[in-house]
């Protein structure tokens, strides 16, 4: 019998973090799932049991370290030790220029989007290397991939981060059989569009990628080969510039 397949997603209440719990939980892992609304949380986890899946809702700040070590806490107790994390929690605003944006509005992007993920790989790391394997699915952005001025400086910022990290994983981790993927999605149809300026319209929404698509796409990171490393993989709806 192998090893139990047991997968953390952070940023599972809604969207594509939701659909990425949903799509590994029907495939036979044992998902954990973490968001700061305790409600989501219980839908998501919902949607998994119903369908026959193995969920368990461990609701938690990801920006605050005692939330997060509590969370992880409980998913050792109840299934040991995490051997995947997907990781896609995020912020933005609308206020996206050096001309209009506010600073204290800018740290706490960052803090979500990137000082978050750094907290959460520090903490299923340890185990990862005892177990001799790992699976880190980070779930970034386009505008780490390609300059999009539109998505804001912070958030930029923040998302073009997350490849440095990855990427420092990657280097040092890799002899411990942990592998990590800088995952850059384009236009997708979420609750995040709201924090655009603008927020598209039903017809623009409907040329974009959906959460379900992102969801494939990390299934299939999650069952690549031991072996196999995707270091980073970009995607778009046809037609995005």
């Amino acid at each position: 019998m192998g090893a139990r397949k047991v997968l953390w997603v952070i940023g599972g209440g809604s969207g594509m973090g939701r659909a990425a719990a949903k799509v590994a939980a029907e495939a036979g892992w044992h998902v954990a799932v973490t968001g700061r609304r305790p409600d989501a949380v219980a839908e998501t986890v919902g949607h998994i049991v119903k369908a026959g899946g193995d969920g368990l809702e461990v609701p938690a700040d990801a920006n605050e370290a005692g939330s997060l070590e509590e969370a992880h806490s409980r998913i050792v107790t109840q299934w040991g030790p995490v051997t995947a994390v997907v990781l896609a929690a995020g912020l933005n605003t609308p206020a996206r220029t050096w001309a209009d944006q506010n600073i204290e509005e800018f740290a706490s992007i960052v803090e979500t989007n990137l000082t978050s993920v750094a907290r959460a790989i520090h903490l299923v790391l340890p185990g990862m290397r005892r177990a001799g394997e790992g699976n880190i699915v980070v779930v970034s952005s386009r505008a780490a991939w390609r300059f999009s001025p539109g998505s804001g400086v912070a958030y930029m910022t923040s998302k073009t981060g997350l490849s440095a990290l990855v990427a420092s994983l990657n280097d040092q981790e890799g002899v411990n059989g942990v592998k990590a993927c800088h995952l850059c999605p384009g236009d997708v149809d979420t609750d995040f569009l709201s924090m655009r300026p603008e927020v598209p319209d039903e017809n623009q929404r409907a040329r974009m990628l959906s959460a379900e698509d992102i969801a494939r796409s990390v299934q299939f990171i999650l069952d690549s080969p031991r072996h196999v490393r995707i270091d980073e993989l970009a995607l778009s709806p046809i037609g995005q510039k």
